[in-house]
């Protein structure tokens, strides 16, 4: 059996009724975005004005051959190291993923600050951030940060900002500038689709892929910060 194929309407009044249909879709569509925008719109800062915080978070962002991380995850940890040097937060928390033997975000984001004169007893590592609500809500819930620095790309720092927040998070972005590359209008591009997810991940704030029992390793760095 055939499919029959969508036609232009005939009437002056089906085409216009069309026409608001589809502009209603895209205003829809475009609706998380500008909530993310507006949302964090006095929460972005530089790496030079950022206030001064204990904890920063830094995301994964993928891992290139023999486990390095790739120069978009480079780029956020140097940032990380950068705020770390310059006395504006204490220790770093890096989330990313380890859902498989062969590989681990968190283990390689440490080794890459610890090169970088980040101390290793200032690096806290958590193993199950899966996406960046999952990220959020387990920097709250196991590792009992309440506030942070959030370390990320321009494209995606301002979703991760609004999700920290739903998350109970109070959150400063420091967005990493890039090249505009092939890889940074893939990222820009799936900004606009993951904050629809973003959005109804605030509303509905759903468990994480994997929660699990709260963990003390922030407030063992931090404590030893003094030391």
């Amino acid at each position: 059996m055939r499919m029959r194929r969508p036609r232009w309407p005939r009437t002056r009044t089906g085409q216009r009724r069309l026409v608001q249909a589809v502009m209603a879709g895209c205003v829809l569509a475009l609706l998380p975005s500008a909530w993310l925008y507006v949302s964090t719109a006095d929460r972005l800062r530089t790496t030079a004005d950022v206030p001064r915080t204990e904890v920063a978070v830094v995301f994964g962002a993928g891992l290139w051959k023999h486990g390095e991380p790739s120069p978009y995850l480079a780029h956020r940890l140097d940032a990380a190291a950068t705020l770390y040097r310059a006395g504006r937060i204490e220790v770093v928390l890096v989330t990313g993923d380890n859902s498989r033997e062969d590989y681990d975000e968190p283990d390689a984001m440490r080794a890459y600050l610890t090169r970088h004169g980040v101390p290793d007893a200032r690096i806290v590592s958590d193993y199950a951030g899966f996406d960046t609500w999952d990220s959020c809500v387990r920097a709250k819930k196991i590792f009992g940060v309440d506030r942070a620095v959030l370390i990320s790309q321009g494209f995606h720092i301002r979703r991760a900002v609004a999700l920290c927040e739903a998350a109970g998070v109070d959150s400063y972005g420091v967005g990493v500038a890039d090249k505009h590359d092939v890889t940074w209008y893939y990222g820009g591009t799936r900004e606009v689709f993951a904050a629809g997810k973003a959005a109804l991940d605030a509303v509905f704030q759903p468990d994480p892929t994997f929660l699990g029992r709260k963990e003390p390793g922030v407030a063992r760095a931090l404590a030893g910060a003094g030391d």
